[in-house]
């Protein structure tokens, strides 16, 4: 997740994308994001186990931050919140 400018990434793990996403847009998720406002997914990774999500969480958080705009750039070349699309479809994710 990033601020509206897109200084800040925010790299975290969750079993629930939707309501992640719904507690960072109300500012009750991490302290980073709520002192951040990190409200916009431009990210997104999905994995078929919790230690799998984690292994990959902390080798992303140890990237540095050139490497993460690029894989931000590959899926997301515009930066767009797709947390709107994943938020509007009741089967998706």
């Amino acid at each position: 997740m990033t601020n509206k400018s897109g200084s800040v990434l925010y790299i975290g793990v969750t079993n629930s994308i939707k309501r992640r996403i719904q507690e960072h847009k109300s500012g009750q998720g991490s302290l980073f994001t709520s002192k951040y406002k990190c409200c916009k997914l431009v990210y997104l990774e999905v994995f078929p186990d919790l230690p799998q999500a984690i292994r990959r969480e902390k080798q992303l958080k140890h990237f540095k931050r050139e490497w993460k705009d690029q894989l931000v750039l590959r899926l997301n070349p515009m930066w767009n919140d797709l947390s709107e699309s994943l938020l509007a479809d009741p089967e998706h994710i």
